[in-house]
């Protein structure tokens, strides 16, 4: 009887509190394996809310760690990891749908509004046809990161079954936007290694930029040539793109130029364009780093907490407020200060209902950031540029921090929880948990003109 009241109360569930229902039995999920024995090195001590912290920042592709993963997990450990990182970056509903194919089951109409929700789509024609879609791309790119890394690093390790460990978790990490890693020192040890940083890149981009532009992508270039001037890209992959690139382009040089006269006065030019270019790339969501961040000066930390705070593409395994967002709020800010009444972009206008997202996406972001800096400054000893940091790495999803994750509270590391878990569901997913589903009434109360600014 008490499972049937159970099960009733979880089918009268949205969509949306079925996600988050499901996100939370994935943490529980790892929760639990990353704490078996059998995840751990023989040496290695770790407190039960560390496991929880790393089970939640896998699951929310975020990289940050109060642990060492090479000190503390073993090899199980780390496939361990590598498992969660994959279900966090494709979505648990994405998972779960690909098990449903394989066993042969019918997707129907409920599974197929969960998938819509988790991959943060508008509508769910297609949805099934998408999840194999990114299925294919992600794991495609994952394997050609592995067997490129993997047989690279034969010049770095000692044995072939390590080369490829670290070239297999390499891949995952870079490609699903996670930031850990197995080397204990992130991609410092191969901050002279131009090509190893050079596939990082791609494999952070391609795990940013948004599934479907990759998709998108691949069909152009795997149509005939003929058939070609048939296919328009959407607008969605348009906006994406450039905005994407030009955060990549404008960070690497802000971030050049911030540090000319501290981190950079002793480099060579090719050592300032990698080092400010891979942390450009970082800070749509990678987290991984070929050097230690917090030698950079206060006004680049702060500046990368900007970059964070934006986060990578929606739709793709990054966090943060996403590109197309920042898009539309600064191109309606242009327009409102042009006198325009309507947001248009490539010969397209863009929807009343987009514009609202974005700006309330933007306005909740703001308040959750500020709120949590507010909060850790109180009961934490350190800068509040420091915590800045921090909390824009949990929220962006990314993973960067200045070395004060481990040294943080309990207390502490719950709010970063909360944030990581915002940033990869989205914070327009977390306000429809409160959704009233119950329908608006057919009238309409007087208007009234209010004083603004």
């Amino acid at each position: 009887m008490f499972f049937k009241i159970i099960g009733k109360k979880i089918s009268d569930l949205s969509p949306v509190q079925l996600l988050f229902f499901f996100y939370f039995i994935a943490v529980l999920g790892s929760t639990f394996i990353l704490s078996m024995p059998i995840a751990h090195q023989k040496t290695a001590d770790i407190a039960f809310i560390d496991i929880i912290f790393t089970a939640v920042s896998a699951l929310s592709v975020t990289g940050l760690s109060t642990i060492t993963i090479a000190d503390t997990l073993s090899t199980t450990g780390i496939f361990m990891l590598a498992a969660i990182l994959q279900l966090g970056a494709v979505g648990v509903m994405a998972i779960g749908t690909f098990i449903w194919i394989l066993l042969g089951k019918k997707i129907g109409l409920k599974e197929r509004r969960l998938i819509m929700t988790d991959q943060n789509m508008t509508n769910f024609a297609g949805m099934v046809h998408l999840i194999k879609q990114i299925f294919i791309v992600v794991l495609t790119i994952e394997f050609i990161g592995f067997i490129i890394l993997g047989t690279y690093y034969l010049q770095y390790f000692p044995t072939a079954s390590e080369a490829y460990l670290n070239g297999f978790f390499g891949a995952i990490s870079a490609t699903t936007n996670g930031g850990f890693d197995i080397t204990g020192q992130s991609l410092i040890p191969f901050k002279d290694d131009y090509f190893v940083q050079f596939i990082n890149m791609l494999l952070i981009i391609f795990g940013a930029i948004g599934y479907p532009v990759l998709i998108e992508v691949k069909e152009y270039m795997f149509t005939k040539n003929v058939d070609r001037n048939l296919l328009r890209f959407t607008l969605f992959t348009k906006v994406t793109t450039l905005t994407f690139f030009i955060l990549i382009v404008v960070g690497t040089l802000l971030i050049m130029l911030l540090d000319s006269g501290n981190f950079f006065a002793d480099k060579s030019w090719h050592e300032v364009l990698f080092y400010s270019l891979f942390q450009s790339v970082t800070t749509r969501s990678g987290g991984l780093s070929t050097m230690d961040v917090s030698q950079l000066t206060e006004e680049n930390h702060l500046f990368m907490s900007f970059l964070m705070f934006i986060g990578a593409s929606p739709s793709s395994a990054g966090g943060g407020i996403r590109t197309t967002t920042f898009a539309l709020v600064v191109i309606f800010i242009v327009t409102y200060a042009r006198g325009g009444k309507s947001i248009r972009i490539f010969n397209r206008e863009v929807y009343e209902d987009d514009l609202l997202k974005a700006v309330t996406i933007t306005l909740m972001a703001f308040i959750f950031v500020f709120s949590s800096v507010l909060i850790i400054s109180v009961v934490e000893p350190f800068t509040i540029s420091q915590i800045i940091f921090e909390v824009t790495s949990a929220f962006g999803t990314v993973g960067l921090s200045l070395g004060i994750t481990s040294e943080l509270t309990t207390f502490s590391k719950i709010v970063l929880m909360f944030l990581m878990f915002i940033g990869r569901v989205g914070i327009i997913t977390f306000l429809f948990m409160f959704k009233d589903n119950k329908k608006s009434g057919k009238y309409h109360f007087p208007k009234e003109k209010m004083i603004i600014g």
